[in-house]
């Protein structure tokens, strides 16, 4: 067999939310030995004792080959490679931890869909600041696309893209992870993955403010394709690809985070759009809405670069401005008249 198409045999999962219990199951399906961490003695015990994560798709059996672990050191022997499943705002955190347990040969994967504030930072960079000298660039793994964790937990079709400088550890990853309901292509734009993966979640809270005043298909329409250009835009201005935007980590993931159900962060417009604040959504939630942080955090950047990104800046005004929605639908709507294509 080819080197590159050979599988992993063995990972650590570090991160037992929706995501990270879906993606266990899937990668023991496809016979990976799986050592999924959890901070919560809840989750451990519940996995142990029935197979099922009792706080995240309880209705999940995972397999016995899914072995559950409360402390990090354990979780992390004998892993040929590292998914991390934690929201952005906790990767700097998590891999610092993990940093000098590594023997340093281990690929890290990570899922996350965020930009780290004040720094500005894609989830690859922070990685390459805390595990610098223990893990080289070129091993460290970006998993993105439309993939609702529901979705996965019930073996319904998925297809996502995974990024790397190396297209031998993208390839392996992309083997490792891949069966007849998960499908991954790889994409080598690292920085075009990653923007798009963060900047839809901006979007998606958008769209369920526009579903919650009910503004109707065709605004909704507008929303996503207004809201993929500034994703485009962005992510160009960074360094990323064009071809990537239009592709699974761009236009998929926005079209899934926009129009399912199963999105927290157009679930946080929506409640927006009904006269709930901030905080009270926030709070009532039992799993984090990446886009949030990543508005303030791209909202920012984009004034300092001098990228006009309307859409992201209406968000940013109703969720920390106390911008009324229907006025900030408003707003969009009565811009100075522009050229689509830039002429």
């Amino acid at each position: 067999m080819n080197s590159t198409k050979k599988k992993y045999k063995k990972g650590a999962v570090l991160g037992a939310g929706s995501f990270g219990t879906a993606l266990s199951a899937v990668l023991a399906s496809n016979g990976v030995e799986v050592t999924l961490w959890a901070r919560e003695p809840e989750i451990i015990d519940g996995i142990q004792s029935n197979r099922r994560n009792p706080v995240y798709i309880p209705t999940l059996e995972l397999p016995s080959s899914v072995v559950a672990q409360a402390e990090l050191s354990k979780a992390l022997e004998g892993a040929e490679f590292i998914l991390i499943a934690v929201p952005s705002h906790a990767m700097r955190e998590i891999s610092s931890d993990i940093a000098p347990m590594l023997r340093g040969d281990e690929v890290v994967v990570h899922v996350a869909k965020g930009l780290e504030e004040g720094t500005f930072l894609r989830m690859t960079q922070v990685l390459e600041e805390t595990l610098k000298g223990v893990i080289p660039n070129d091993h460290l793994v970006v998993l993105s696309g439309p993939s609702h964790a529901e979705d996965v937990a019930e073996g319904l079709p998925t297809t996502v893209v995974v990024s790397c400088l190396s297209n031998e550890v993208a390839t392996r990853v992309q083997h490792t992870f891949t069966n007849e309901r998960f499908r991954l292509y790889v994409n080598p734009d690292v920085v075009g993955v990653e923007i798009a993966g963060a900047v839809k979640n901006i979007m998606a809270i958008a769209g369920g403010v526009s579903a919650g005043l009910g503004l109707g298909d065709n605004a909704m329409a507008a929303l996503m394709t207004r809201g993929l250009h500034e994703i485009t835009r962005m992510g160009m201005a960074m360094g990323g690809q064009q071809d990537t935007f239009a592709g699974l980590a761009g236009m998929g993931d926005l079209i899934v985070t926009c129009s399912s159900e199963h999105s927290r962060n157009r679930r946080v417009g929506w409640r927006m759009a009904h006269g709930e604040r901030l905080e009270e959504i926030i709070e009532s939630m039992n799993m984090v809405a990446e886009g949030v942080k990543t508005t303030r955090a791209v909202h920012q950047w984009a004034q300092e670069n001098g990228l006009e990104m309307p859409i992201t800046a209406v968000v940013y005004g109703m969720l920390f401005e106390e911008l009324d929605p229907r006025a900030a639908m408003d707003s969009l709507m009565t811009r100075e008249p522009k050229n689509e294509i830039n002429m």
